[in-house]
């Protein structure tokens, strides 16, 4: 049978979600944790890939597991994975789904939430990027909005990120301001306002973007971009030049990724857990 996962994980410390040699993953972790518990190996596929030090507040991940049936038993499966799992990585989840279910390929969108503050602030300097440049998010709003539909975006990808395709579809890319919460640093509580204040009367702030899917390095790719338009150094409509161009080296530099969270996946079914 095959079994969907949600969890999620604080990417710190980790090389990113997919396994990597002489490197620690969170995907390494997860089998290496059900391979223990259930006696059998077991290979997991994960809805993404996430790089180095990036968060995921929703992950969905499938494996496979011909053995035995596990299904009246994801809820203890559950309990003592977190138990024997690295701490920066939990388990929300178990369920059966059907055979064809694919966690990487069933997935319609995929939303990623980029923090960052303004004022320096020490309880969230770990999830959240301190940025010390004035910004326009007028202006940066403008430029996201060029983003939106169906484009090659090779000038926000890693070079010789080794995607088939360089083609996505963005649906929402959007700078919001946000109320910081020390237990839930990877969501933001609710918008504090309809437009954005002054970026000098409140510090906080965080971009979404929604697609069906990303290349490497993509997100924060595009955040630099967008910063260096907020700083007055670019005009909205430098975004429309580099989709164009589709030069890698021409666009604004990767942020850190720390402030970068994988915040929610789409599917086309209802989950197992949804279900209940």
């Amino acid at each position: 049978m095959r079994y969907f996962i949600s969890l999620s994980y604080c990417g710190t410390g980790f090389s990113g979600w997919q396994i990597q040699p002489n490197a620690p993953s969170v995907e390494e972790e997860l089998e290496k944790g059900l391979t223990l518990l259930l006696g059998h190996p077991v290979d997991v596929v994960g809805a993404g890939r996430t790089d180095a030090g990036v968060h995921a507040s929703s992950f969905v991940a499938h494996f496979d597991f011909p053995h035995f049936d596990l299904s009246d038993q994801t809820d203890r499966l559950c309990y003592k994975l977190n138990a024997i799992l690295h701490p920066g990585i939990s388990i929300h989840h178990i369920g059966a789904i059907h055979d064809q279910a694919h966690a990487r390929f069933d997935a319609t969108s995929r939303q990623y939430l980029y923090f960052i503050h303004l004022q320096k602030n020490p309880f969230i300097a770990s999830h959240s990027w301190y940025c010390k440049y004035d910004l326009d998010f007028d202006r940066m709003n403008q430029a996201a909005q060029r983003l939106l539909g169906r484009r090659d975006f090779s000038c926000f990808e890693k070079v010789n990120g080794g995607n088939a395709t360089s083609i996505c579809e963005l649906t929402e890319a959007i700078w919001k301001p946000y109320i910081p919460s020390l237990d839930q640093l990877g969501t933001p509580k609710h918008d504090l306002a309809q437009s954005l204040p002054n970026s000098e009367k409140y510090p906080y702030f965080v971009f979404s973007i929604r697609g069906n899917r990303f290349l490497r390095n993509m997100v924060r790719a595009i955040v630099g971009s967008l910063i260096e338009i907020g700083r007055g150094k670019q005009a909205p409509k430098w975004i429309d030049e580099l989709l164009q161009e589709g030069n890698r080296s021409s666009a604004g530099q990767s942020v850190p990724g720390h402030a970068l969270f994988l915040s929610d996946i789409t599917y086309p079914y209802p989950l197992p857990w949804e279900k209940k």
